[in-house]
């Protein structure tokens, strides 16, 4: 493919300061696309646009609104094929998580139609005789959104849905690494009518665009999920320039596996929770904190289902783990097997495969014998692997899991009531799993974390309107 595929700005499509390969990590050799990136003068544009266009979008009414974000769902469902073949190509993804992501990004924007509709105020009786009170929700203006590469689709679409079904408008810069899915998702919103201005892409590097679109006056607020370096520098800037701002950062999820649990339970959790999508999110259970009487039992069974995955090209439809992302992230997930070794694991998996085409293949690693302050016990890793951690206790094994300065999801398996309770009461993180894997949540309940994991507002579900607006107070003397 030789055209180059531009960003969209101000209603058109715009050509960019330069442009930048989109190769697939499962075949090197196939050369996805060539995209254009964005200078800081079309981000500038962008958002100026997005101002002006956001005035009119903001006083059109909620059905309006809700019109559009059902015409993007349909769009998205009846492209679902297209998208979902090109989130595998370029993230790594196998074909049928690329498709079950790509449905959930059509659930996305159809719960938010229905919330254009229900933004609720609340009338107030005041201390005061004869004086009525209301409290409205208002849109911020124009809203900055920076997305990763490992959900190219659901992410941007549980950022940019509420975005617009409050009325503000948008700027989205995607990931350097799946700029197609979201120009895919722009093409889907253009084709859908959005006005000219409400909705605008821009793609490139975080160093020059993501920058310039964190620092342009025009942005009230800013939504990032990414790296705790990155979003912390965020943050910095946003306060700056007094602009709201919400973070997700990352995870290190424990799974505690008690000595009641069901085996079977515990180590399907366990095997989803921590390799699916090729451990590339930031819900993975990269802590597995395993009680000593069921602890070889579970390490046995485990190490089978885990060395009988199959590893092969994201479209292969016998694959059940995809290539790693980028050369880069394989070099770092190389790294932390060597150092599981040094600090003293006894690591299985977690070599490099070489398949028939060439690609970031890596084996799914298990990290035995781990200790709570290991390294690779308490950095986020973001690959396919896990630490197995052995407690003698459930005190032991609650201080473990909040044994980390992440705080994004938790799980246990126990058929216990009270190890049930006393988790989801005194365990530190933002969401908590029985018998369930860390990863997988729903897209109308609150998405984010606590500790260094999230900052700022919850993400998905109602809670997204404490972000995407402000509250107004009017008092009104009746006479």
């Amino acid at each position: 493919m030789s055209r180059i595929q531009r960003n969209f700005v101000a209603g058109a499509w715009w050509e960019g300061a330069g442009v930048m390969e989109n190769r697939n990590p499962s075949d090197l050799d196939d050369l996805i696309g060539l995209y254009a990136i964005a200078s800081p003068e079309d981000v500038a544009d962008a958002c100026a646009a997005a101002a002006e266009a956001q005035r009119a979008w903001a006083v059109a009414g909620p059905q309006v609104r809700a019109d559009l974000l059902h015409r993007i769902a349909r769009g998205i469902a009846k492209r679902e094929t297209e998208v979902a073949t090109m989130l595998a190509r370029e993230e790594g993804k196998i074909l049928a998580e690329a498709i079950a992501e790509t449905r959930r990004a059509a659930q996305v924007f159809r719960f938010y139609a229905g919330e254009a509709l229900r933004v609720a105020g609340d009338a107030i009786a005041s201390v005061r005789q004869g004086i009525d009170i209301e409290v409205v929700r208002e849109p911020l203006g124009v809203v900055g959104l920076i997305t990763p590469w490992n959900f190219p689709i659901a992410i941007p679409a549980w950022k940019v849905a509420p975005a617009l079904a409050y009325g503000n408008s948008v700027v989205l810069k995607p990931a350097e690494l799946t700029p197609g899915t979201a120009r895919l998702l722009a093409r889907i919103i253009a084709d859908a009518g959005c006005p000219v201005g409400v909705f605008n892409l821009v793609m490139g590097p975080g160093t020059s665009v993501g920058a310039a679109l964190v620092d342009d006056p025009h942005v009230k607020a800013l939504s990032f999920t990414g790296s705790v370096p990155t979003g912390r520098r965020i943050a910095q800037s946003a306060a700056a320039g007094m602009k709201r701002v919400q973070l997700e950062m990352g995870g290190k999820n424990p799974m505690v596996i008690m000595e009641d649990a069901d085996l079977e339970v515990a180590v399907s959790a366990s095997l989803n929770g921590s390799f699916f999508s090729t451990g590339q999110r930031c819900t993975a259970s990269s802590r597995l904190i395993v009680h000593a009487s069921i602890h070889d039992a579970f390490v046995d069974e485990l190490s089978r289902q885990v060395a009988a995955l199959k590893v092969g090209h994201a479209l292969a439809p016998d694959s059940q783990i995809g290539p790693v992302v980028s050369a880069e992230q394989l070099a770092s997930n190389l790294a932390y097997v060597d150092l599981a070794a040094a600090e003293g694991c006894e690591v299985r998996g977690g070599e490099r495969l070489a398949l028939s085409t060439q690609g970031f293949f890596q084996r799914p690693a298990l990290f035995l014998g781990a200790r709570s302050e290991m390294r690779v016990c308490q950095e986020e890793i973001f690959g396919p692997c896990a630490s197995v951690i052995k407690v003698s206790d459930f005190d032991e094994a609650l201080h473990v899991a909040n044994d980390t300065a992440f705080g994004l999801s938790a799980g246990i398996c126990t058929r216990s009531l009270r190890y049930a309770r006393e988790f989801r009461r005194r365990v530190q993180s933002g969401m908590v799993m029985v018998n369930v894997p860390t990863a997988g949540v729903d897209y109308h309940v609150p998405f984010g974390g606590s500790k260094g994991s999230s900052f700022g507002p919850r993400e998905q579900g109602r809670a997204a309107a404490e972000f995407y607006t402000s509250s107004k107070t009017s008092y009104v003397f009746a006479g």
